[in-house]
């Protein structure tokens, strides 16, 4: 999957957000964006909605890095000299970065203001570069860059430091997919010195770090959480199929598939994780729905399942023989996500959870 199919994707994920989170009780709608003459696709968000980047055809087959705005409408963002597109936007709207050809013709990164209008961020050295996402306050900028041996590099950019190249795992080739919100965590892929595709997670003060795979030899990550301590992308197994993960210093990479196997039906799987909110609960990609035969985008919400309660299992605020039934039915079952039947979250549905049960009997109803 190249850059843009990737983008695409990441466009579906953003709808089918906005779609779950309305069926669990938001409020529902859908609102066209609108054009510069031609098509138009969406590629990032502001964490309230409020705020839209992507790209817009023109006449001519010209296409420009767009911001849209609920009053402000679709505004062209202009270019550097050719073609532009925008990939991220700050918390606030006021950031916008992306990518936009030279006067050259050469892909360079850009990172936009009201204010400064668009600007060419640089190179490593060499002619080409790309910017994918941006810190909360707009401060950070990350993506890839051509160095001066033509090598493809991951980047983190400041105005005081300009643009820094982040290194590989060993190899010629990095590229930065995500930044956490004060941009002190990048993560990405890069190239191993056996020449194998690693997820990284970078910090200034660990540098570059691999953070493996689940049994096979490449691994690629594309979000990361608000304070860095969680990332999110995809991997090869042992079998060489390819699953969805997340990352975590003290778990290290988990195969979403086998965590949350009690939420997947049939055949489905969780192929690939592309992002994840702020506060590490909510995981969006796509894998394949076995109730449809389709490859679906995907919300996965990892809040633990279980929370110490009165007996309530079904949670309608009664404690009745509908509870009593399901913690019998369990009985005996151990693990670490059983559910509300573990009335005490102990990982074991036994007769501490009975217990509560009967104590409760008929509490609220």
């Amino acid at each position: 999957m190249n850059r843009d199919e990737r983008s695409l994707c990441r466009a579906l994920v953003s709808a089918t957000v906005a779609s779950l989170l309305a069926t669990a009780g938001w409020s529902q709608s859908i609102t066209w964006l609108g054009t510069l003459g031609g098509n138009s696709y969406a590629y990032g968000v502001s964490g309230d909605g409020s705020f839209v980047v992507g790209q817009a055809y023109k006449l001519y087959n010209q296409y420009r890095a767009f911001r849209w705005t609920a009053g402000g409408g679709m505004q062209d963002l202009g270019t550097l000299g050719g073609n532009s597109r925008a990939y991220g936007v700050s918390g606030d709207g006021s950031v916008v970065v992306g990518w936009a050809h030279s006067t050259a013709n050469r892909q360079r990164a850009f990172r936009w203001t009201a204010g400064g209008g668009m600007q060419d961020l640089g190179t490593l050295g060499g002619t080409w570069s790309y910017a994918s996402g941006v810190s909360e306050d707009g401060s950070v900028v990350v993506g890839w860059a051509h160095n001066a041996a033509n090598q493809q590099r991951a980047f983190r950019w400041t105005a005081g430091g300009g643009m820094q190249d982040l290194g590989t795992l060993g190899g010629s080739v990095s590229e930065a997919s995500g930044v956490s919100e004060d941009g002190s965590v990048v993560v990405g892929w890069a190239y191993n010195a056996a020449g194998q595709v690693r997820a990284f997670r970078w910090t200034a003060g660990g540098g570059m770090q691999d953070l493996g795979t689940l049994g096979g030899s490449v691994s690629r990550a594309y979000g990361v959480s608000g304070d860095g301590s969680v990332v999110v992308g995809w991997a090869y197994n042992a079998a060489g199929q390819v699953r969805a993960f997340r990352w975590t210093p003290d778990g290290g990479m988990e195969d979403l598939n086998r965590t949350y196997a009690r939420l997947l039906t049939g055949m489905s799987v969780i192929s690939e994780a592309y992002a994840i909110s702020p506060d590490g609960r909510y995981i969006v990609g796509y894998g394949y729905n076995a109730a449809t035969g389709l490859s679906e985008a995907f919300l996965l919400d990892t809040l633990p399942s279980c929370t110490a309660h009165n007996g309530d299992v079904d949670n309608n605020r009664c404690v009745d023989d509908a509870d009593l039934l399901a913690v019998l039915f369990a009985f005996g079952s151990t693990g670490n996500d059983l559910g509300r039947v573990d009335v005490n979250c102990d990982k074991a549905v036994d007769d501490a959870d009975l217990l509560q049960v009967l104590f409760n009997f008929g509490s609220g109803c």
